[in-house]
């Protein structure tokens, strides 16, 4: 099975909250290739600043899951307008660095892994998705 991981999911493992060990089966399930956007390292890494990591720290960190990985989908100017579209298509708002997202692993195929709401609204047919876990 092909998995692309959102920033939540990898925010989630890290910091080991809700839904982290759904991650950790896929990274486990020898049998799943893995991606990451390449817009989801950036953010992975500024996110773990604002929670506080030095510089280092983030850069390195993003590194390390980057490690993990099968492969990095780079953004280029057909996936952009794939992000418009889905977030056309999407009857909520949904931001730039999540159609992004989204659009990576429309385009490629992929079960977007993540546990942020507004993913949610992403229509069934245009991505499939799992919803990590979220405590009440």
């Amino acid at each position: 099975m092909l998995y692309l991981f959102d920033t939540s999911a990898l925010l989630a493992h890290y910091r080991r909250e809700s839904g982290w060990q759904q991650v950790q089966a896929i990274f486990d399930n020898t049998a799943a290739d893995i991606l990451l956007a390449s817009v989801t390292l950036t953010e992975f890494a500024r996110r773990l600043r604002e929670l506080g990591a030095s510089d280092a720290e983030a850069r390195q960190t993003a590194e390390a899951y980057r490690l993990l990985v099968n492969d990095v989908v780079s953004i280029d100017e057909r996936l952009a307008f794939a992000a418009f579209d889905l977030a056309r298509a999407t009857p909520k708002r949904l931001p730039l660095a999540d159609s992004l997202i989204a659009a990576a692993a429309s385009e490629r195929g992929a079960c977007l892994v993540h546990r942020d709401d507004h993913m949610s609204h992403i229509p069934a047919n245009l991505l499939r998705q799992m919803m990590l876990s979220v405590e009440s």
